[in-house]
């Protein structure tokens, strides 16, 4: 389209085609003649995958990256997001979604806080969030997923102590609305915006615009660990009215670079497992998507994690951690996804989690990323309690702990559609008495061997309560969880979020914060005036 006029302009059928495939069409159509002679002579034998992992060199490089008028994600200016489409192409799109699920980009001019770019790439982003849009297939009234009504997901707590989920009614008549990542260089390649090929625009608008999210990012923010950087923004599409919107930094190639050290990232997916498969790589791939140095790393790596992890005995992994982990960053990530009332981290449904593995160190640490969830459990639970959906601790039936409310019935964001029927505590949710069963909470396909060993085995005390003793600190103690308050009311208002649902939303969380720093301050093993052993 014209940035001038809005007026579309028409696109050739091979403008349609990805542009690595139309530069390099010649190769391809040979490597699937090749590949075709070789099924036809080998039909029958099995290849393995193997990568030699001996680069470290990342090959797709960004080669224009357009610098803007002022910082994607400063929190201090007004942002505007502007997407123009063709209507056909957004037809088409929303059809193939309701009929099988499928989440294809489609072309869009973006303009960014004035800055024009054609042809990038917009597709839906999330799962259970968009079950409102395929009508009647999520198995609720609505089309939400597990009976939640118009499609469950972890937006805004709604109140206090263990508030729920906020319940989005998506439509795909207010496309301003939509949960969107927008692609910047899907048609053009190797361009960027300030360094970023991928922008998340979170589910919630307006009065219903996700702030606890933007807390949970501005609070680990400083605290030596990675998070995703944030903005409130306008997005207007086509001749829609705007709507406010968070927009976040989402995890991609740049976002892995940016990791300290030289490390392979690697993202869990959704409906994956941490269970060890075997000598294939190919059966992780379902389970763990590599962010960065495609082609020069592999996935051996987290194969072996993985192994380690389910063989060793209690003895060999509290000895043997350290050789594996960064059991002190780890330390950090654990005891961050209880003091924010994540219960959706690496051990939620959604496997919300990053592997970073160190190629000079050798060991991994685990990145957070998703905190659509945070400050919606419990807010008195301590750093030995399990966060579970809607505020109760596992095993407390629903309506849980104290404050805990109604255990919602609804699906959070990032939970893979074909999720088993039943929540927490469901008959069929879980694995029963054993082990592995008391990890998930009663079910929910919860539950990470990692973490959950980690904190049964008593020689890894000393080094989470110290975690936890600092980043409480930090966070509540020393009041900048309520100051960050204070700046993203100032936020949302210079967003266009009105007044008094601006007031009501950041009143909602400082009633949240003040119950967690307090019950928290009661607490003998957070106080750092406890010796704490190991």
């Amino acid at each position: 389209m014209s940035p001038v006029d809005g007026t579309p302009r028409g696109r050739r059928l091979r403008d349609r085609v990805p542009v690595r495939l139309r530069h390099h069409w010649k190769p391809a159509g040979a490597l699937c003649a090749g590949l075709a002679v070789m099924l036809y002579a080998f039909g029958d034998a099995r290849v393995s995958p193997y990568v030699t992992s001996a680069s470290r060199v990342e090959a797709d490089t960004i080669t224009d990256d357009v610098k803007g008028t002022v910082g994607l994600y400063d929190t201090s200016v007004r942002h505007s997001v502007q997407l123009e489409y063709k209507q056909t192409d957004f037809d088409k799109m929303m059809k193939e979604f309701k009929k099988d699920g499928t989440k294809d980009s489609i072309p869009a001019d973006l303009t960014i806080d004035g800055v024009f770019l054609s042809d990038v790439g917009i597709r839906l982003k999330g799962n259970s969030t968009l079950m409102s849009l395929r009508g009647n297939r999520g198995g609720g009234p609505g089309g939400g997923q597990g009976g939640m009504p118009g499609g469950a997901e972890g937006g805004m707590p709604a109140g206090g102590r263990g508030g729920g989920m906020t319940q989005y009614n998506l439509s795909a008549d207010k496309p301003e609305e939509l949960p969107w990542l927008i692609k910047v260089d899907e048609y053009v390649e190797g361009r960027a915006y300030q360094g970023e090929r991928e922008i998340s625009l979170r589910p919630g608008s307006n009065a219903q615009v996700p702030l606890n999210e933007a807390l949970a990012l501005a609070l680990i923010d400083g605290t030596g660990e990675p998070a995703e950087r944030y903005g409130l923004t306008t997005l207007k599409v086509n001749n829609r009215p705007a709507a406010v919107r968070l927009m976040v930094e989402n995890p991609d190639t740049e976002y892995a670079e940016a990791v300290d050290g030289e490390s392979v990232v690697y993202k869990a997916r959704a409906g994956g497992t941490f269970d060890y498969q075997g000598d294939d790589p190919s059966k992780y791939e379902t389970s763990f998507r590599q962010l960065n140095k495609v082609g020069s790393q592999d996935l051996e790596p987290v194969m072996k994690l993985t192994e380690w992890v389910e063989k060793s005995s209690d003895k060999e992994f509290a000895a043997d951690l350290d050789q594996h982990v960064d059991v002190d960053s780890f330390a950090h990530y654990v005891a961050t996804q209880n003091l924010l009332m994540n219960f959706d981290d690496m051990a939620g449904p959604g496997k919300n989690y990053l592997l970073g593995y160190d190629l000079n160190s050798k060991k991994f640490s685990v990145l957070g990323w998703d905190y659509n969830l945070t400050f919606s459990g419990d807010a008195t639970a301590g750093p030995d309690d399990r966060m579970s959906m809607g505020g109760g601790r596992p095993g407390e039936g629903q309506g849980g702990g104290p404050g805990g409310g109604d255990q919602p019935e609804g699906m959070p964001e990032g939970m893979p559609d074909d999720m088993p029927e039943g929540g927490p505590g469901a008959p069929d949710g879980g694995d029963g008495d054993d082990a592995a069963g008391a990890r998930r909470g009663g079910g929910m396909m919860s539950g990470h061997a990692l973490k959950e060993r980690f904190l049964e085995l008593d020689a890894f005390d000393a080094v989470y309560k110290k975690a936890y003793q600092d980043l409480y600190e930090k966070f509540y103690a020393s009041g900048k969880a309520t100051k960050t308050l204070d700046d993203l009311a100032e936020q949302a208002t210079r967003a266009g979020v009105p007044a008094k649902d601006v007031k009501s939303a950041v009143g909602t969380l400082r009633t949240t914060v003040t119950q967690r720093t307090a019950a928290l301050a009661k607490d003998p093993s957070v106080s750092k005036s406890e010796e704490v052993t190991g």
